[in-house]
């Protein structure tokens, strides 16, 4: 038996290099086993989230509102920026890296020669993390589909699908249908089942009718409706009025915020939460990376908008910034997205492309990237196209042609985003 590493970064690296060979192996029962060996178990109310976009905003208005009524809280989100303990949150704050160790260590110990992918031993790790805090609700969100994920090992007793459209073809099928379906595989007989996507798919409905879930649909059994001051919810018998508006900016964020105050109303006897809370928790909500302005001049705007869906809700939020002479896009996408879609979703405002490589091999390359943004966007006056290495090289080209007046949005893969983040914090240090 070799020694087990003792820093964070070391297992990291282990399971890295461990988990290159290592397929997504479709099925759970291997996550399942060793889950079962480890004994793992939550005490407490789990809330899980799934959905193609909005469901780490979700994630963090729940985490929000909880914490305001003085609950502890457990999230498990992702991906991460900068640092691998972005992932795990306890009452707020990243989890330390001897706390994750320690479950790493666990996780290890209960695996014998079961084989485990990166994604599998790190949930399992978390998981069991957030089991062992002393906590009073744990958020679970979920990485891929439902279904198949290793997150849905676990047994939620509220579970969300915030939108349903297409992404990740590849494992989870090329139609709204097949992907609702994943996505219903973690719903519960018995238990609450939300669905904040205004129009469900059929599958997604029959799956839950099938195995006797309690499900919550948009429009159905609660609703919102909302003024340019204030909005309201209603769900089945509890209505929140005269709310602020969610501090996450953007078209679908209301639909998340309902989805989030179903989740409550579900839980509203174990764990209720006053009206003020709410209020609070939706103002002072903060996640990186989701239409996230950043201070100062130029402005700069992060988003990890990576599928036409998501692309389409940001190019709404820019148009409702008020004008900007020019703007510049940050842009760097993964080979197996709607690439096409994504950049004809956004060419109303970009004016300026600086396109980026990007450290997997699964990316696109920049002139793959600026071949088809010649094609899909239509020419435009003073256009132009620029190829970069990294998302730093991209980032800086941009500040250094920009006006103060104009704005940069750095958008596409996480990796693209991370890639800023992390070059804007060197250059502050």
């Amino acid at each position: 038996m070799s020694t087990l590493p003792t820093t964070l970064p070391a297992w990291l690296a282990l399971l890295e290099s461990r988990h290159a060979e290592t397929v997504i192996n479709m099925g759970l029962e291997r996550v399942r086993a060793v889950k079962d060996r480890m004994a793992l178990a939550f005490t407490c109310p789990v809330i899980m989230v799934a959905g193609t976009n909005g469901k780490g905003s979700t994630c963090a208005m729940l985490e929000s509102m909880l914490l305001r009524a003085g609950y502890n809280v457990g999230l498990y989100i992702k991906p991460h920026f900068l640092d691998f303990n972005e992932r795990a949150r306890v009452n707020g704050e990243l989890a330390s890296d001897a706390q994750l160790v320690a479950s790493f260590n666990a996780v290890e110990a209960a695996r014998g020669d079961t084989p485990l992918t990166y994604f599998e031993f790190t949930t399992l790790a978390i998981c069991h993390l957030l089991a062992h805090a002393g906590m009073d609700v744990v958020i679970l969100e979920v990485g891929l589909g439902g279904r198949l994920d290793a997150v849905n090992v676990i047994d939620a007793d509220v579970a969300i699908v915030t939108s349903v459209d297409i992404d990740h073809t590849d494992y989870l099928g090329d139609t709204r249908e097949a992907i609702g379906f994943e996505k219903a595989g973690i719903f519960r007989a018995g238990k609450t089942a939300i669905c904040s996507d205004p129009v469900p798919p059929q599958s997604l409905i029959d799956h839950a009718n099938a195995i006797g879930a309690d499900l919550w649909l948009m429009g159905r059994d609660f609703n919102y409706a909302g003024d340019k001051q204030q909005w309201n919810y209603g769900g089945r018998s509890q209505r929140r009025n005269a709310l602020a508006y969610p501090s996450l900016r953007g078209a679908n964020q209301l639909l998340n915020a309902s989805a989030a105050l179903a989740a409550l109303e579900a839980l509203r006897l174990e764990l209720p939460v006053g009206a003020q809370e709410v209020r609070t928790g939706l103002v002072t909500v903060e996640l990186p990376g989701r239409f996230q302005v950043l201070p100062g001049r130029p402005s700069v705007i992060l988003d990890v908008a990576h599928n036409p869906h998501a692309a389409a809700a940001l190019n709404q939020n820019l148009g409702n910034m008020g004008f900007h002479p020019y703007t510049y896009a940050v842009f760097g996408s993964m080979h197996d997205k709607d690439i096409d879609g994504v950049i004809a979703a956004m060419s109303e405002h970009v004016d300026h492309w600086c396109l980026t490589g990007l450290p997997s091999p699964r990316a696109a390359t920049a002139a793959e990237l600026a071949a088809k943004v010649q094609i899909v966007q239509p020419e435009r006056p003073e256009r132009t196209i620029n190829c970069f290495d990294d998302p730093a090289q991209a980032y800086a080209n941009a500040m250094s042609r920009c006006g103060e007046n104009d704005r940069i949005v750095v958008f596409g893969s996480f990796l693209t985003v991370a890639g800023v983040m992390a070059a804007r914090k060197s250059s502050s240090h």
